[in-house]
């Protein structure tokens, strides 16, 4: 927290672009407004726009103004907040919910001051400090082409993290105490105040709503509270969330867990998959190295080899040295009798392909596959859909989850 102030105080003097990331109700306009009362342009105009709350439609008539007659009940002209607000601060919250056309008209600003209002072709001058502020991962949003990229590196000139409540639980009481007194003042009454233990409750709640919640909560105990002095049993009977610590949990509605135990046998699913692919890749080289008469080093001195260059522990040391020599002798023994293996004492390369075959083979390039489970679950639905030719409810069925299920992952993965 002293960091992300340390950084507003010191870019407040520039004009340069600042995007504040944080939670929702962590306080990311108060930031703003610190950059703005600290800066040359404190005595000009200053306004908070949430760019989630204008509708596409007319989102660019509010930000860049219109003329008259530009559309329907555009009955005369307007001006917009880049033109009003000229020589001041505007702090755009939310930007990410900012329609595609609306950012390549807020990126010229950013680079050139220019604008054009709706339904006019002259080009306006604007001095203009631009604040931002997000609360979402912009750059999964470029990746789903949501959102711009060159904006995003015009807008995060000066990036101001500012974490959560429940990441510095030290602020926690005495921003309790800080707005338990502001509400005493504004109503002329005495301010509430915590015992140690139902202090200890509100700093080790999680406070998923942040500073907004927690100013709520204090406002709720102000004014229900019949005791000025809370404990922590009063405390809990007037919040029973406060012993919440939500932690995460997969559940449905009903509190039963029978969506992840279907996620769990879709996992299963590809590991059996998995591993059916190992065992016909192993049978595919011992096919290969049979078909193409190729020669094996002999496998317990490759294993010796192996055993002086590898950080596990030695065979005096290791208590299974018998049993795993045996079980060697025995698969040596069955690569020799069924793929004619030739087992060389002075013989150090593993493959040798002979001369004749050398010309037969073609390049090779190693392919990295992905082992994420979410890729493997997408592709996995992806098959499905193709093998019943989209029938969901059939899919669904092949992949033994339920057809909710399979509708909401084919919503999370943009399949549908």
């Amino acid at each position: 927290m002293d960091q992300a102030l340390d950084t507003a105080v010191r870019v407040a003097s520039t004009d340069l672009t600042v995007l504040i990331n944080g939670e929702s109700g962590v306080g990311k306009e108060v930031f703003s407004k610190i950059i703005h009362s600290l800066s040359s342009r404190k005595h000009n105009n200053f306004i908070a726009i949430n760019c989630g709350a204008i509708p596409a439609g007319t989102i660019n008539s509010e930000l860049f103004g219109h003329e008259k007659g530009a559309f329907t009940g555009a009955t005369s002209d307007r001006k917009g907040y880049f033109e009003t607000v000229d020589g001041g601060t505007i702090f755009l919250d939310e930007i990410g919910e900012m329609p595609l056309d609306t950012q390549a008209f807020l990126l010229r600003i950013l680079e050139s001051g220019e604008f054009i209002k709706v339904g006019s072709s002259k080009v306006m001058k604007t001095n203009v400090r631009v604040v931002a502020a997000t609360n979402v991962d912009l750059m999964g949003k470029i990746s789903k082409g949501k959102f711009r990229e060159d904006l995003y590196y015009r807008l995060n000139t000066v990036p101001i993290r500012v974490p959560a409540l429940k990441d510095r639980r030290e602020d926690i009481y005495m921003l309790f105490r800080k707005f338990a007194t502001d509400f005493a003042d504004k109503y002329k009454t005495s301010p509430i105040q915590l015992e140690d233990r139902a202090r200890l409750l509100i700093e080790n709640y999680s406070w998923p709503g942040n500073i907004r919640e927690l100013r709520n909560m204090s406002e709720q105990l102000s004014v229900l509270a019949e005791d000025k002095l809370l404990t922590a049993e009063r405390l809990i009977e007037m919040v029973p969330n406060i012993t919440q610590r939500n932690l995460p949990a997969l559940r449905d509605k009903d509190g039963s867990n029978g969506e992840s135990f279907q996620e769990r046998e879709i996992l299963y699913k590809l590991l059996f998959d998995m591993k059916n692919d190992m065992n016909d890749l192993k049978s595919l080289v011992f096919e290969l190295i049979k078909s193409n008469n190729l020669s094996v080093s002999n496998i317990n001195k490759l294993k010796q080899l192996q055993s002086h260059t590898s950080s596990q522990p030695t065979a005096e040391s290791n208590p299974y040295t018998d049993h795993r020599s045996l079980t060697d002798q025995a698969h040596n023994k069955h690569l020799e009798e069924n793929f004619n293996f030739k087992g060389k004492e002075d013989d150090h390369h593993v493959f040798i392909p002979s001369e004749t075959e050398h010309d037969t083979y073609d390049s090779m390039e190693i392919v990295e596959e992905s082992l994420s489970l979410e890729d493997m679950e997408k592709d996995m639905i992806k098959k499905a859909l193709k093998k019943h030719k989209g029938r969901r409810k059939d899919a669904s069925i092949d992949l033994g989850i339920s057809e909710r299920t399979l509708y909401r992952k084919i919503k999370q993965y943009e399949l549908g």
